[in-house]
């Protein structure tokens, strides 16, 4: 078997850390939606999540002042979507209007969950050390909510350049992990 060099920019595509995200914040009574998939299990419980947000961002300085957001999991159904707040500013557009979005009032954090997703994670920040050197967010989950009637949910991994894969078929396998 031969392999060949691949460029280091495409790396990202090989290790993609989970499902694709909207991550909802308010800030100075303004509320926003960013596609997100850098983020990665740090904990099982309580759980924790680290996520990576561009300084650049509209949400970076929503969630830097308020520590609170919430992680929506949308399905595929909700790609053109999902695509469409990847690639707008929430500084120029209200993303949940432009993009027929219902917010919904979190119990715990002052960020919406987005109805039309399967699960939301209402989220508040722990950790900032990492923030000022890589934009790297720790997040504690509070509290979680799931659709129970999204039975299979099919859900979007980013690997790059606007691809993106679909969850498929599950599996099963022997396991010691509880």
């Amino acid at each position: 078997m031969s392999k060949r060099s691949l460029p280091l920019s495409k790396v990202y595509g090989l290790l993609e850390p989970g499902p694709v995200v909207l991550l909802t914040t308010a800030h100075k009574g303004k509320i926003n939606v960013m596609t997100m998939s850098w983020h990665t299990m740090m904990e099982f419980e309580p759980p924790l999540v680290g996520c990576v947000i561009s300084g650049r961002d509209f949400s970076f300085t929503a969630l830097k002042a308020t520590r609170q957001c919430v992680l929506n999991i949308p399905t595929a159904e909700l790609a053109a979507k999902v695509v469409g707040c990847g690639n707008t500013s929430g500084r120029l557009v209200d993303k949940f209007e432009t993009f027929g979005l219902t917010p919904l009032p979190a119990a715990l954090v002052g960020a919406p969950l987005i109805a039309e997703c399967y699960a939301n994670l209402e989220c508040r920040v722990v950790d900032t050390r990492l923030v000022n050197r890589y934009n790297f967010f720790v997040l504690d989950v509070l509290k979680a909510w799931i659709d129970p009637a999204c039975k299979d949910p099919r859900t979007l991994h980013h690997r790059g350049q606007g691809v993106f894969m679909v969850a498929g078929e599950t599996i099963k396998l022997p396991s010691k992990m509880k």
